[in-house]
């Protein structure tokens, strides 16, 4: 398992899906004993939405990278030879790629099942604007592993990218050591090492050389035996310098071992605060993603309220005629009926009129 490859693998991921993923990667690589590695990939960092789009972009999209890069390049140059004709020529190219370069990363997430929104578009559009503008943003947006947008600097620098900071060559007070304890005392000892005293005329042995010749010292008399008493103040200092420096580094290392448990329990809880932040990034994410999925669902459901109330208007006035029309057909059939009621009566009446004729007819002609 190699850095490069997970983090490739890993920016590669919707934002919902890194942390997860990248906590597995790490706990895989602590369990092949790679300690160092587990801890290198626990420091990525999950990227946000509109940074994972441009990352997504490079990643998809690497013939896209190149022009921009070239253009950028050539801005900056006219930048510093302050071509105005050809400033104008390239900041209306700028524009066009870059709003066609942005429009290609929302298609990307949309396609990936995110939804990019106008704020993380202007967040991508910014990234973009300062590749252009800085070589060291290029880099980063080239390599597809942003954690956060890039925002354009103000103002163009030269071709060759923000200068570096001169160093001021006399004066180094302001600059701490890097070592903390251990380089004050490294300094001190340093210190008195170089005011140290010479030891005066000791042997081999580190005796003072009164002792070794006698006859030189009863021959000189109070001169040697100063010399000689000088010599162990000498060296009673130096061991009592050496037995000091010695207590410092030993408070040094004890004081940089203390300092360096200190760091490893702040960039613990550094992590820590870290993983909580993009577990909230998350949430907050998902809510906003929520919330716009809410706000389309309600004006679907206006949307369709209203064609309800339409539909409703035209079912009432198709039943309003609909009851003129079967009002109108009841009244249609009762005449009709009443006629017939009529017409039978008459008939009725009419046959037994006939009737009554008939037998009429019939009995006159018996009786004749």
């Amino acid at each position: 398992m190699e850095w490069d490859a997970v983090a490739d693998e890993l920016y590669r991921l919707p934002p919902e899906e890194f942390t997860a993923a990248r906590n597995e990667r790490a706990r895989e690589a602590r369990q092949s004993g790679d300690r160092r590695l587990a801890d290198d990939i626990r420091r990525l960092r999950r990227p946000t939405l509109a940074a994972w789009a441009s990352n997504l972009f490079v990643r998809d999209q690497p013939d896209e990278v190149e022009p921009l890069l070239r253009l950028g390049e050539e801005l900056r140059r006219a930048h510093q030879n302050l071509d105005g004709k050809q400033l104008r020529e390239l900041s209306a190219r700028q524009r066009e790629l870059v709003s066609a370069l942005a429009r290609q990363a929302r298609q990307l997430t949309t396609r990936a099942g995110q939804r990019l929104g106008e704020a993380a578009q202007r967040e991508v559009e910014g990234t973009l604007h300062a590749a252009m503008a800085d070589p060291e943003a290029a880099r980063e947006w080239s390599e597809g592993r942003l954690t956060r947008s890039l925002t354009p600097p103000t103002g163009f620098p030269t071709v060759g990218g923000i200068a570096e900071p001169t160093e001021q060559p006399a004066d180094r007070t302001s600059r701490k050591p890097a070592g903390g304890s251990d380089s004050k005392a490294a300094a001190k000892a340093e210190r008195g090492s170089e005011r140290k005293p010479a030891k005066t005329g000791p042997d081999s042995d580190g005796k003072p050389a009164a002792k070794a010749g006698r006859g030189s010292a009863s021959k000189s008399g109070p001169k040697a035996k100063t010399e000689a008493t000088g010599s162990r103040v000498v060296d009673l200092s130096a061991a009592r310098a050496r037995r000091e420096r010695k207590e410092k580094l030993q408070r040094a290392r004890k004081e940089a071992k203390a300092a360096g448990r200190e760091a490893d329990a702040q960039e613990a809880e550094l992590t820590a605060a870290q993983d909580a932040l993009e577990a909230a990034e998350d949430r907050r994410q998902r809510a906003e993603q929520r919330i716009a999925e809410l706000r389309e669902q309600i004006q679907e459901a206006e949307r369709e309220g209203k064609e309800a109330r339409v539909a409703r208007r035209d079912a009432e006035q198709r039943l309003r005629k609909a009851d003129r029309a079967a009002g109108a057909a009841r009244r249609t059939a009762e005449d009709a009926a009443a006629r017939a009621d009529r017409l039978a009566e008459e008939t009725t009446r009419e046959t037994a009129r006939e009737a009554t004729r008939g037998t009429k007819r019939e009995t006159t002609r018996t009786g004749r």
